[in-house]
């Protein structure tokens, strides 16, 4: 019996570099699925409310944010103020007709540059993490993805935080690398290493409960649809319902952490490329009891129709992806079971 369930588990099993595959394939999908959502959403906005110089706004392709400054209502890497639009479609159909169909994937380039290794690194992390709690530690499996959600998550906000700020600087004002790396290391001298992680808190406080919670319910709901339509494995389609659902819970009770992420890049960028004299958000608690002061309570749930819009089909794709992706792997690797052993 403790031979057959060692069989049954190594076929069962995916390399750590075929789940780095399955993630970067998912994470390059909803990239290019996700962004003209996004594109259009912003010529949308700019045009009730439109970018005056100095003006930030925040450009998301699904994985992670892209700040983007504007210089006289155009961006100085790809945004262009836009003619009149009536609403979604006709936004889609004059930008793909005026500018090309290129331009509704407009700044995909240098967010994928971090994004798509980032989202592998989660992933693969997560997989791995999740499988450790409940076979080492014996965790049950619906705390296992929870606490190997939020950890995943954490080192990887972690190790991109640094390369995330200096992509920032890069954006906000092009210079040399010699240039950049002197601005950097007198950041260090002046403030230490923390500097390198300017932006991590918020990040974190919005991402790791994300994550966990995402994990949790994306769990959860899997098995109850395999048990409900008795499957042993996943199919794309239930993959896609749990993530989709899962995301939505998440984005909905981690929004207002997003609101002063937000808020904080726009402060930071206008700070630095500006040299604006109104104070930065001294700490997260702090931002979130001035947008309280400021539009009350509802201030903290702002932008919540355009994150699901986002979130959902974002996480619905990835984890499709990602999940068809190892079990496309799971039966290649079957296939070549008997030749190895």
């Amino acid at each position: 019996m403790v031979e057959n369930k060692d069989v049954d588990t190594r076929l069962n099993r995916i390399t750590p570099l075929q789940q780095i595959i399955a993630s970067s394939t998912g994470a390059l999908l909803t990239s290019l699925i996700v962004t003209p959502l996004d594109v259009i959403k912003i010529r949308l906005q700019a045009q009730v409310q439109p970018f005056t110089k100095g003006k930030c706004f925040v450009y998301c392709n699904g994985l992670m944010d892209h700040l983007c400054v504007c210089d006289n209502g155009n961006s100085k890497v790809w945004y262009k103020a836009p003619g009149r639009l009536k609403g979604t479609t006709d936004a889609f159909v004059q930008i793909v007709r005026n500018e090309g169909l290129k331009s509704l994937w407009g700044g995909l380039p240098p967010t994928l540059v971090m994004a798509v290794p980032a989202t592998a690194i989660y992933f693969t992390c997560y997989d791995q993490l999740r499988d450790i709690f409940t076979k080492t530690f014996c965790i049950d499996a619906s705390s296992a993805a929870l606490i190997a959600g939020a950890v995943a998550r954490f080192g990887s906000v972690t190790v991109i935080s640094p390369l995330e700020l200096i992509r920032t600087k890069m954006q906000f004002r092009p210079q040399t690398y010699k240039a950049l790396l002197q601005y950097i290391h007198g950041d260090i001298a002046k403030d230490g290493w923390r500097s390198l992680w300017k932006g991590w808190g918020p990040t974190v406080l919005r991402d790791v409960p994300f994550s966990a919670i995402y994990w949790y319910n994306y769990e959860h709901g899997k098995n109850w649809l395999c048990q409900t339509y008795n499957r042993v494995e996943p199919s794309v389609t239930i993959s896609f319902a749990a993530g989709a659902a899962s995301g939505a819970v998440a984005a909905v009770i981690t929004l207002p952490f997003d609101v002063v992420k937000t808020r904080r890049q726009v402060e930071v960028g206008e700070y630095e490329v500006f040299s604006s004299s109104s104070k930065r958000s001294a700490s997260t608690w702090r931002a979130m009891n001035t947008i309280i002061a400021e539009r009350g309570l509802a201030g903290l749930f702002a932008g919540l129709s355009p994150r699901l819009i986002k979130v959902v089909p974002a996480c619905a794709i990835m984890i499709s992806t990602y999940e068809f992706g190892k079990s496309f792997f799971r039966e290649l690797n079957r296939e070549e079971e008997p030749k190895t052993f």
